[in-house]
């Protein structure tokens, strides 16, 4: 049985109520942006990415489980306290935001505007709020904590994919860096993927496209530990494969569990035309993009929770 989630909070934004925030969840590389391209630029939607406030917090409590676990409802508390700045239509705010949730807006970048400029909504006709930060996942429980009537959607990719596009992320590869990773202090590390003493063990000689699957299989595991302790009304999974190949559907079927209409203009930001065939590097590029060997690696890490998602795997292994 699920457990109780306390009493909703009541948080005024621009003289709004926030009322079911919508959370996009992924792991690193998952896709989430195309969601959030979409629900950013439907009407009634303020949805933000990557504020620094929300960042500082979600990053402590993905890196420090133990963190949001001692604090309890405080943990809450912290996280809602973020949002209710982030989440404030401004100028000021918009300077604050990285380049990529201006460019889910279909703003400029600040530097070619010649400033922050206008906010990428304006506060009369927003009646949901929401974000799509990177990492989120890890956040998750917290979230609900901090909203019980959440709507969270999680995004699902081929894990081999994923890891191509960690692959030439430095940001993404700046985590596994020696005083970075936080091993030493916190194990199991879900941030990681790190869960038992083999995982562990294998970390400091383990190539790099090892970690990326052990960080794909840590969040992935994640993903389904959520699907099973969430209500069907809370919680939605989407398929990168069909954000690809199927926008159009994936667009109404997030509109249905929203109760909101993702509009015919949002939902075409879904997917560029660029971004729909497998020879433009997006679905299955990991065929061109991983060495025999860095694809052996990844499915013997994940192989089981690639069979478990229903990708097939090369059988190199």
């Amino acid at each position: 049985m699920t457990a109780m989630r306390p009493t909703p909070h009541i948080l005024v934004i621009n003289g709004t109520k926030v009322r079911r925030p919508v959370f996009i969840l992924g792991a690193p590389h998952s896709g989430t942006h195309l969601l959030a391209r979409a629900v950013k630029r439907t009407v009634g939607f303020h949805l933000t990415q990557g504020r620094p406030g929300v960042l500082r917090v979600t990053y402590a409590f993905a890196r420090r489980p133990a963190i949001a676990a001692e604090r309890g409802r405080g943990a809450a508390r912290v996280l809602r306290d973020a949002y209710a700045e982030a989440w404030q239509v401004s100028a000021q705010g918009c300077a604050d935001c990285p380049p990529e949730c201006r460019e889910a807006a279909g703003l400029p970048p600040a530097e070619t505007a010649g400033g922050p400029g206008a906010t990428c909504v304006g506060t009369d006709g927003v009646y949901r709020f929401g974000d799509a930060s990177p990492d989120l996942l890890y956040s998750a429980d917290v979230l609900l904590d901090a909203f019980p009537d959440a709507q969270l959607i999680q995004v699902i990719r081929d894990g081999r994919d994923v890891v191509a596009d960690m692959l030439a992320d430095e940001r993404t590869l700046a985590w596994f860096k020696p005083g970075v990773a936080n091993l030493e202090d916190v194990f199991p590390n879900p941030f990681l993927g790190v869960e038992d003493f083999t995982d562990l063990n294998r970390w400091p000689k383990a190539a790099t496209a090892v970690k990326c699957a052990l960080r794909w299989r840590g969040a992935v595991r994640l993903s389904a530990r959520l699907r099973a302790q969430t209500p069907e009304e809370q919680l939605y999974t989407v398929r990168y494969e069909d954000l690809v190949g199927s926008p159009g559907r994936v667009a109404e079927d997030v509109s249905a569990f929203l109760g909101a209409p993702v509009t015919a203009a949002a939902g075409s930001g879904l997917v560029r035309p660029g971004d729909r065939r497998t020879a433009d590097g997006v679905v299955g590029a990991w065929r061109d993009r991983l060495t025999p060997r860095q694809v052996v690696q990844v499915e013997r890490v994940a192989g089981e929770e690639l069979r478990r998602l229903g990708y097939t795997l090369s059988g190199v292994v």
